[in-house]
């Protein structure tokens, strides 16, 4: 039986440089502090990777700092005798940080509507929060006594 594969295509706005978020994907380190779990791996072309502790992974296939970075890509619960997604970020400078574009081809069509929730949910919303800037406080705004 022919595997059921679908496309995961999504855009949001990162509120820092596509250096920075390029850096929160590829370096472990960074990846764990706004994940909140273990990451693996070294940015480069045919290395492989792991992230959430291990449950996604896969290789590196392209990189071209600060703009792309396309993976082969898969989880610990992925459908047997299905191939691997391939995960392709762009990334573009825009005045409000940074356009990132996630598309993710051959998805099993049973998974892709959990993992557009868990990009959302487990990459998204962290990487803003880990990128929040502190509002400068507003001179007009008096303290309390």
């Amino acid at each position: 039986m022919k595997p059921n594969l679908t496309i995961i295509k999504q855009k949001t706005t990162i509120p820092a440089t596509p250096e920075q978020v390029y850096e929160a994907f590829t370096n472990p380190k960074k990846h764990a502090e706004f994940t909140g779990s273990g990451a693996t791996g070294k940015p480069n072309v045919g290395a492989k990777f792991t992230a959430w502790d291990g449950y996604s992974f896969g290789t590196y296939l392209e990189l071209q700092k600060p703009s792309r970075i396309v993976q082969e890509w898969q989880t610990t619960d992925w459908p047997e005798n299905y191939p691997p997604s391939k995960l392709e970020l762009t990334l573009k400078p825009t005045p409000e940080g940074t356009e990132l574009t996630l598309t993710q081809t051959s998805v099993p069509a049973e998974q892709a509507n959990e993992l557009a929730e868990g990009w959302t949910e487990f990459y998204w919303k962290p990487l803003k929060k880990y990128f929040k800037k502190p509002k400068a406080p507003n001179p007009k705004t008096k303290k309390p006594a």
